[in-house]
């Protein structure tokens, strides 16, 4: 048996045709589109829809695929009528007008409700859905679904709507996750009659044909990334674990971490498993601060790049992009000018800090993109020489992930490689650096405080 999982991220869109042996048969790539209309930065749905039916037929022809699962990046939501959207997909990298934001903010409820920090843009997409509401209405009172992103694309391509835990609870502030339930806003808002009924994410929830085959594919629910991952390697029973996943996104998993030690202003948040348990979390902007810092650097980064940088005490202090542990301050490179790659191996020490935030002491895997050439890992296995450090075997962490659910749920055995143990590197001054970089981040934090208060 084979299975297509379509992994939609921010800035890439992919698929992958995984066999039972937890193989990757065959990939795809794309990138969505962002376009404007009606005012708004919005998704260019027909586009992504027509790369991705093309890429399922193929996968169907080819492989004989016999089900369809997604893994969507978060932030996102979709409303739909019985048929069709009633508004287009809104990007969630736009802030609402200033004077709609002081009117929607006010209906958000508590972070000791939701876990969900205040953040900008549309990073809770709960404050999206306020603004559209706020001008666009019809929109809401056309649509009979309000779906995450993975399920309307588990809805495009043939399932019923469904709603899914690990997305809703995604700091999205729909989600009080010590209730287990929807948040105070669902229910101030009138939205629970459009939430459809909950299915475990992978679970089966339609069929569809496909390409040339004789048989129909199954439709699995879609499940948002980074949990994915997190499942990924919670099933080996590896014990207890932080997960670094990354991507557009660095989100650090650690579902050992108090409740009580989040801290809404540093990016700190409750995600939710695919069962319903919390998961507390710290994230950043990771990958895009990378392309920012780095100037789009694409290749390895040499181990004589990070030595100079070292040594030169050149450093990127946050933030580079919104949100994050150290929000409300721009980044800024300090120290000699660092050519490309040195600018690249600048950009790899983040998240250390993050580690320290979410208590993390235990095992911790090394996931994604970012994580390209096992460097990342080592760096911070020779900062945290007290924990272990893993890595993955695949950088498909979130696509490896909503393949074994989508196997799991139809009752089929699914091999993935263990995670590699990661040596950690050996440079010199590392620590150092690592302490220096963190003073400089700490004094700035204190003046933009000062600054704020004095204004």
């Amino acid at each position: 048996m084979n299975i297509a999982v379509l992994d939609f991220g921010k800035t890439n869109s992919k698929l992958f045709v995984f066999g039972q042996d937890g193989q990757i048969l065959d990939e795809r790539r794309s990138q969505p589109s962002w376009i404007r209309k009606g005012g708004f930065s919005v998704l260019d749905e027909p586009a992504l829809h027509d790369w991705a039916a093309r890429a399922i037929d193929n996968a169907v022809d080819m492989h004989g695929v016999e089900g369809l699962m997604v893994s969507g990046h978060g932030c996102t939501f979709a409303l739909v009528d019985e048929a069709v959207l009633t508004h287009p997909i809104l990007d969630y990298e736009q802030e609402p007008p200033a004077e709609i934001a002081a009117q929607i903010d006010r209906r958000i409820p508590d972070f000791a409700e939701t876990f969900s920090p205040r953040l900008p843009l549309g990073f809770n997409y709960g404050r999206h859905m306020l603004w559209l509401k706020e001008v666009e209405p019809g929109a809401f009172a056309a649509a009979k679904s309000i779906l995450g992103y993975p399920q309307y694309w588990s809805w495009r391509f043939g399932g019923r709507p469904v709603s899914e835990v690990s997305y809703l609870g995604c700091h999205s502030h729909l989600w009080a996750p010590r209730k287990r339930d929807f948040s105070s806003l669902v229910d101030a808002e009138g939205w629970r009659g459009q939430m459809p009924a909950f299915e475990r994410a992978g679970a089966v929830i339609g069929e569809q044909r496909f390409g040339q085959a004789a048989k129909p594919v199954a439709i699995h629910n879609g499940v948002h990334d980074s949990n994915a991952a997190l499942h990924a390697y919670r099933r080996q029973q590896l014990g207890p674990v932080t997960v670094v996943s990354t991507g557009t996104w660095v989100v650090v998993l650690n579902p050992d971490c108090p409740l009580d030690a989040l801290d809404g202003e540093r990016d700190m948040l409750v995600n939710v498993d695919v069962d319903g348990g919390p998961v507390p979390t710290v994230r950043f902007m990771g990958g895009r601060e990378f392309a920012t810092i780095s100037a789009g650097w694409q290749g390895a980064i040499a181990p004589s790049s990070i030595q100079r940088v070292i040594d030169a005490g050149i450093m990127a202090l946050p933030s580079f992009a919104p949100g994050g542990p150290m929000p409300h301050r721009r980044g800024e490179l300090v120290g000699r000018t660092p050519n490309a790659e040195e600018r690249a191996a600048m950009a790899l020490l983040y998240v250390d800090l993050c580690l320290e935030l979410i208590h993390s002491d235990n095992t911790v895997i090394v996931d994604g993109g970012l994580n390209n050439g096992g460097l990342l890992a080592a760096l911070l296995a020779q900062l945290r020489p007290g924990q272990a450090f893993l890595q993955g075997a695949t950088l498909e962490g979130s696509a490896t992930g909503a393949a074994a659910l989508a196997f799991e749920s139809v009752g089929r055995e699914f091999a993935t490689e263990a995670p590699e143990a990661v040596h950690a590197a050996s440079f010199s001054g590392l620590a150092g650096y690592r302490n220096d970089w963190r003073g400089l981040a700490a004094d700035r934090a204190v003046a933009s405080a000062a600054a704020g208060g004095a204004r």
